[in-house]
């Protein structure tokens, strides 16, 4: 059994990150276990898990691009650009058009400044932003430079009078809100927007066909890791293999040849096992992360 390793989540709605957290260090037995990118309550799907020393990988998997599924609901916009605030506006878009919302999402894509919503997790002289709007502050967050590689409008729905139901599919750079673009399409098209449906399809590479439900997690317990340290390692990024001296010297942070590879890449040991996650910078390969055990 391997304590040390991913586990890919399949997050039901109603919990938060943190809540999904705590039940994998209880079936896990340990402490040391971190989630690599929030997902909202509302939201369901892919949640990377890391136990033991591989939580120290998360900080490349919260970096890594997302993709997701939504349904939009044109026509209302709520205090949290999602269906778990309350409706603030509500305006008839049953007159649109499918080509006028096609062409509101549609101007999403590419490199975009977006405004994140104002209850989110953003930190704001400290403390988190959907803090301060729950107590009632104007929270107004400046806009980032986020990437939509690729957006698109599976269907358009007429189902309830006076809204419009809209199902997307997008794959975004780390750090986009996807309920920002349901409240920018809705602003586009002068009717209001919001979500009403979110899934996490992927974290990189990590995709939902190899995620597991909590449920199946609890039967395998406490063997609930199901991507080894090293192998996730060794998936998640290029690989280079060490002898034994160059292995001795980066298992104690030392720095080894450069062999013209950017990085961040992974350095095996002759045993097979990880050793750190490194880059390479003048002329030298340096550790930006040491995984041997102590």
């Amino acid at each position: 059994m391997s304590t040390d390793g991913l586990i890919v989540v399949d997050k039901p709605g109603g919990m938060t990150s943190h809540d999904v957290v705590a039940r994998i260090r209880r079936l896990a037995k340990t402490r040391r276990v971190g989630h690599g990118g929030t997902l909202d309550p509302m939201a369901t799907g892919v949640l990377v898990i890391g136990v033991g020393r591989a939580t120290r990988l998360l900080t490349y998997v919260i970096g890594a691009g997302k993709s997701y599924t939504a349904t939009v609901r044109l026509g209302q916009a709520t205090v949290t650009d999602d269906a778990e605030g309350d409706v603030i506006a509500t305006t008839p878009a049953g007159q649109l058009t499918d080509e006028a919302v096609g062409q509101a999402f549609a101007a999403l894509r590419g490199e975009i400044d977006q405004v994140p919503s104002a209850v989110s997790a953003i930190k704001v002289n400290g403390q988190r932003a959907y803090k301060r709007v729950r107590e009632g502050e104007s929270v107004e967050l400046p806009a980032r430079r986020i990437t939509i590689s690729r957006l698109d409008v599976l269907a358009v729905r007429r189902d309830t009078p006076d809204v419009v139901d809209v199902d997307i599919d997008v794959t975004c750079s780390s750090g986009t809100y996807i309920r920002a673009l349901a409240r920018d399409a809705g602003l586009a098209l002068g009717v209001g927007g919001h979500l009403t449906a979110l899934r996490r399809t992927a974290v990189g590479n990590f995709t939902l066909t190899e995620a597991a439900t909590l449920n199946e997690l609890e039967q395998r317990a406490p063997d609930v890791v199901n991507l080894p340290l090293d192998a996730a390692a060794d998936r998640y990024f290029p690989r280079r293999d060490a002898n034994a001296d160059e292995a001795k010297v980066l298992s104690h942070g030392g720095p080894l040849d450069a062999t013209g590879v950017a990085g961040p890449y992974a350095v095996f040991g002759p045993d097979g096992g990880v050793i750190a996650i490194v880059s390479e910078r003048d002329g030298r390969a340096r550790a930006e992360i040491v995984l041997a055990p102590a």
